[in-house]
């Protein structure tokens, strides 16, 4: 059984609700914070845990969502800056802190020091923040087109794909296995999908989704 972690979201929109929604359906504790007062209302009205009124990049809103007894933070409002300045605060006030920031760009190559992972691009939505809060593998590395991502996703011992071969398996249309993440050689019919390792994947928008469960279970 999955242990319970304790999450802090900063950003009640879209991402963050669907952030707040699949972390709750796994069982863990969720405390969220936005600072639109109609936004505010919905969230407390889905039941799906605290909602706290107020701006995330202020010290003294972050201070009442108890950061330091929190797994980790999500920053998922709609601007980057705001994103970057949330995961800063909160690293001020609790340093081991695990922090996530929706950006349009790798904010953790600029920031690496209070940006711990970043979600890009809005296509890969809630159900992928949630995924990388919880320790999931999965992120994007490249975002050329509004039709297709490049992904590195770990194969996790439960998935369909676990320990077979590529010519075993039927990826979905609109989707291409590249390489293993180490990109030492393109990925061939006799490439086996090893658990716990890293993939390097191309993936339309539209089959992302399926994608991930086939590699994640």
């Amino acid at each position: 059984m999955t242990q319970s972690k304790r999450f802090v979201i900063a950003g009640g929109g879209r991402v963050g609700l669907q952030t707040a929604e699949n972390l709750t359906e796994q069982g863990h504790e969720v405390l969220l914070i936005e600072v639109d007062a109609d936004r505010v209302e919905k969230l407390s009205d889905a039941y799906l845990g605290p909602v706290i009124h107020g701006d995330a990049t202020e010290q003294s809103i972050l201070r009442q969502a108890d950061l330091r007894n929190a797994d980790a933070i999500a920053a998922l409002t709609d601007e980057t800056e705001t994103n970057t300045e949330i995961c800063m605060t909160a690293h001020h006030l609790a340093p081991a802190i695990r922090t996530l920031a929706r950006s349009e760009s790798r904010t953790e190559q600029e920031h690496g020091e209070v940006v711990d992972a970043t979600l890009l691009p809005q296509s890969l939505g809630g159900d992928h923040a949630a995924d990388m809060l919880t320790g999931e593998e999965i992120r994007t590395l490249v975002f050329p087109t509004a039709d297709l991502d490049i992904i590195e996703v770990t194969v996790s011992k439960s998935a369909p794909v676990a320990g077979r071969r590529l010519d075993e398996i039927a990826l979905p249309a609109g989707s291409l296995l590249i390489s293993t993440s180490d990109r030492e050689s393109l990925a061939g019919p006799d490439t086996l999908l090893e658990p716990s390792q890293q993939y390097i994947l191309a993936v339309e928008s539209d089959v992302v989704d399926e994608v991930v469960k086939l590699f994640r279970g």
